[in-house]
């Protein structure tokens, strides 16, 4: 399997999907415990949830599991949260802080990994933002996630439904954050929250730089939105899908209004 797909699209929004995959080549599988194995912390469904809500959108979706090697990390290894809990570069523990490895990955491997999988996701998230760029003079990254509302390894209660990231404002331009923010807190039934528990991950951290035209939002979204249960066999639910998927139409469709129409 290649390790990346993409769909170019005319548009200004460039759609990153960095942990819908599942693939896991068989000599990594094969070093998986059985809790790794159930690959739990996937963004279960975002790429469907999201297909067809902006027709021009370009997408580019890493097809590997973020257990093989974590796309939306620092390839250094930095820590994205300091003094917080989180996962690493090859993550070694799920998300409840529990072993994911009969046999943990090597410092050899992880940057074979590196050069194979995460190097290529970038390598086309990079080459389709430029070329959207080049196009509209403008590129906004929207980058696609989501988890289960409650982790207590991760974060205190229940994370509210629409968690939008800039850095504090530091990846985007205002009128985007503004824009954002203000259509998800005036949809009915959904909680939100601006750079809270998720400020954006590396990917909006590094290729967020309103001064050169790319402007980048992360959008996490409660599982509970559009999962049937946030649990094993992560049935996707028709019905919330459907729901969620009309505010996160006129989300995207307001982000491609501002810059078509010269706002930014």
């Amino acid at each position: 399997m290649t390790p990346v797909s993409v769909k170019q699209g005319t548009g200004p929004i460039v759609l990153g999907l960095p942990h819908t995959g599942t693939f896991v080549p068989d000599d990594i599988a094969a070093k998986l415990n059985d809790n790794g194995r159930k690959l739990a912390d996937t963004d279960w469904y975002i790429d469907r949830l999201y297909e067809g809500l902006l027709s021009d959108a370009t997408t580019v979706r890493a097809n590997f599991h973020r257990y093989v090697i974590d796309a939306n990390r620092d390839p250094s290894g930095v820590s994205l949260y300091p003094g917080q809990n989180t996962t690493t570069l090859v993550p070694l523990t799920d998300f409840d802080g529990k072993d994911i490895w009969d046999t943990p990955p090597t410092g050899p491997e992880i940057e074979e990994r590196r050069r194979t999988y995460h190097a290529a996701y970038h390598a086309a998230l990079k080459e389709e933002l430029t070329r959207v760029h080049d196009q509209h003079g403008v590129a906004i990254l929207y980058d696609c996630h989501s988890i289960r509302s409650r982790i207590p390894y991760l974060f205190d209660g229940t994370l509210p439904d629409f968690n939008i990231g800039t850095n504090n404002g530091q990846t985007c331009a205002r009128v985007l954050e503004t824009a954002a923010y203000g259509l998800c807190r005036a949809e009915d039934g959904y909680s939100s929250v601006l750079n809270g528990r998720f400020k954006g991950g590396w990917t909006t951290r590094h290729y967020g730089q309103p001064e050169t035209g790319v402007h980048a939002l992360q959008m996490e979204l409660a599982q509970s939105t559009y999962l049937t249960a946030e649990t094993a066999p992560w049935t996707y639910d028709s019905a919330k899908s459907e729901r969620l998927r009309a505010p996160l139409s006129r989300l995207l469709g307001k982000l491609s209004h501002i810059v078509l129409n010269g706002d930014l």
